[in-house]
């Protein structure tokens, strides 16, 4: 047990020692690189890192599409810091909604109140919401928007009005896809697939059931393109009708499944699944935390087929990047199911200090004004064609197996698979003067979406360079192509 450090009193007034005072009441102030470096190393855990080859990479300032480091570097942010920045750093309409929020509250909570700015949003979102998605739930992050959904959807099972069949509490399992990321939370990891990521705690998740992962690039032999969605939909449709009596939801990443390597979904599947969902009466999550926000070319990549999912995930873009925020959207019809007297205990049981922070709100608020006043939407076509133009030409490289694309977000699977060249190409692009995300078998980028065509073309330039540098000795003993 930790002992306790008894502080003599003299006069009334507590005596402590400057070891104290520095602990408890001087914040460190260095902005010298070396002693940042250091204090990174010794303090700082990073998620997702592995800390004994960990290399400090310290960013000081942020602008644009670009990051400037600590010891004087310029950094192109080729994936969006995590796929989140939307606008570009440092975006002035952005700094100045939460200066303005920040001068009237900062924080208020939501159980029992809710800040003017957040329900503000709540509206908004509401508005732009494909269907009759209207409810809105604020959380924290994107883990927390999908717990949000999975057990809002578990509830809602058990509380059914009995206008619409009344209660099925039979219904308590989820569908999720091969190789899907979904979060980091208990419920989240459950619905994910990627091993790597949450095998070590299986024995603390639910057990999901699992169908193949819907890659448009690595159909079955003898199965066509066209015929791409058609085939995994009929996977998906004898799951349903084995387990729908106890599949409280599917849960699907609209499109593109992100962590999973960019795996990009054939044209019509979400489409087709919402259609195969509703038909099997099992309700449909639509992951959108790393899609949305115009990503796909559309506000919300359900959009691009037509779906209203029964509940919708935000999270990363809600903000533009700027402060932590997710939210859960459903309809009427779901919410309706939660609502009785205070002694009925139908309430949604979930909730976190910070849902619907304000100064998240006035920033998200911001975003989506940005989107209006700039009119992204219309200018991301030719952003997309020419990343499209530059993948193309990426595949006559040696070191290329393939590329694809959707939207802004492009991915390069490499040669080689099982010798970690992506990492080395990434490292090269970092000395050049471009952050990728570091990935053992693929690059990819996901740009902010304010990135300009001079900009996407600088950002390829310096992949193809960093190609040539890291790939030349792998690319003369490359094997047969890798399909991806």
């Amino acid at each position: 047990m930790r002992k306790r450090s008894v502080v003599p009193r003299v006069e009334g007034r507590h005596h402590c020692c400057m070891a104290d005072l520095n602990r408890v009441g001087v914040a460190p102030t260095s902005t010298d690189p070396g002693q940042l470096a250091a204090w990174d190393r010794d303090h700082f855990w990073h998620s997702f890192t592995q800390m004994q080859e960990y290399e400090p990479l310290v960013i000081a300032r942020a602008e644009g599409v670009w990051l400037h480091t600590a010891d004087g570097r310029r950094l192109m942010d080729g994936a969006a810091s995590m796929w989140c920045n939307v606008h570009g750093h440092n975006h002035p309409a952005i700094n100045a909604a939460v200066r303005e929020q920040l001068d009237r509250v900062a924080h208020c909570t939501s159980l029992g109140m809710g800040g003017d700015t957040t329900i503000r949003l709540a509206k908004r979102l509401a508005d732009l919401a494909p269907g009759d998605l209207s409810r809105v739930l604020f959380s924290s992050d994107g883990s927390s928007a999908i717990e949000v959904a999975l057990k809002a959807a578990f509830q809602y099972w058990r509380q059914r009005p009995a206008g619409r069949g009344g209660p099925l509490p039979a219904k308590a399992k989820f569908l999720a896809f091969a190789n899907a990321y979904h979060g980091d939370t208990v419920g989240a990891a459950s619905v994910g697939g990627i091993d790597r990521f949450h095998a070590l705690f299986q024995p603390l998740m639910f057990e999901a059931v699992r169908a193949p992962l819907p890659d448009r690039n690595a159909l079955p032999p003898g199965v066509p393109p066209n015929e791409g969605a058609r085939h995994y939909l009929a996977v998906v449709d004898r799951l349903l009708a084995e387990h729908a009596h106890e599949l409280a939801a599917v849960v699907v990443e609209p499109l593109v499944q992100c962590a999973a390597g960019m795996v990009m979904h054939p044209p019509g599947f979400l489409a087709g699944l919402r259609e195969l969902a509703t038909r099997h009466g099992v309700l449909l999550i639509a992951d959108e935390v790393a899609v949305g926000f115009g990503k796909t070319g559309t506000m919300f990549a359900c959009e691009q087929e037509g779906v209203t999912p029964d509940f919708l995930c935000l999270g990363k873009g809600l903000t533009g990047g700027y402060l932590p925020m997710a939210a859960t959207l459903t309809s009427d019809a779901i919410y309706e199911a939660f609502l009785g007297d205070a002694a009925s205990g139908r309430q949604l049981y979930h909730g976190h200090t910070f849902c619907g922070n304000p100064l998240s709100a006035a920033a998200a608020l911001a975003s989506l004004d940005v989107f209006d006043t700039n009119l992204l939407l219309d200018a991301l076509p030719d952003k997309f064609a020419r990343l499209g133009e530059r993948l193309l030409q990426l595949r006559a490289h040696p070191q290329v197996a393939s590329t694809r694309q959707t939207g802004i977000i492009g991915a390069v699977v490499l040669r080689d698979a099982g010798k970690g060249i992506g990492r080395a190409v990434a490292a090269e692009a970092l000395a050049r003067g471009l952050w990728l995300r570091p990935q053992p078998e693929m690059l990819y980028v996901m740009p902010p979406l304010s990135i300009s065509l001079a900009e996407i073309d600088h950002m390829m330039d310096i992949i193809e360079a960093a190609l040539a540098a890291a790939g030349g000795a792998a690319a003369a003993a490359h094997a047969e192509p890798v399909k991806a």
